[in-house]
């Protein structure tokens, strides 16, 4: 699963891969409780083990992007 996070003040946008078994709902509810207090952090880990940290008071946005099992690659009608 694929996250994107904008920062305040910061042309570029932080992409961290999570791993395929991530449960959506629950990364959406770590998000809204960093997002809900004063001084906290969102931190994520990627699918190498490496752990990201934004401040709350700077996040611009998350985007969720679709699991793996929801990417679709080549040419096909729809």
């Amino acid at each position: 699963m694929d996250v994107r996070i904008g920062v305040t003040y910061t042309p570029k946008e932080i992409e961290v891969e999570l791993s395929d078994d991530t449960d959506r709902d629950e990364l959406i509810r770590t998000v809204e409780d960093a997002v809900s207090g004063d001084g906290k952090m969102l931190w994520l880990t990627d699918r190498k083990g490496r752990s990201v940290g934004v401040p709350s008071a700077k996040l611009a946005y998350v985007e969720i992007g679709a699991g793996a099992s929801d990417r679709r690659v080549g040419f096909a009608a729809l």
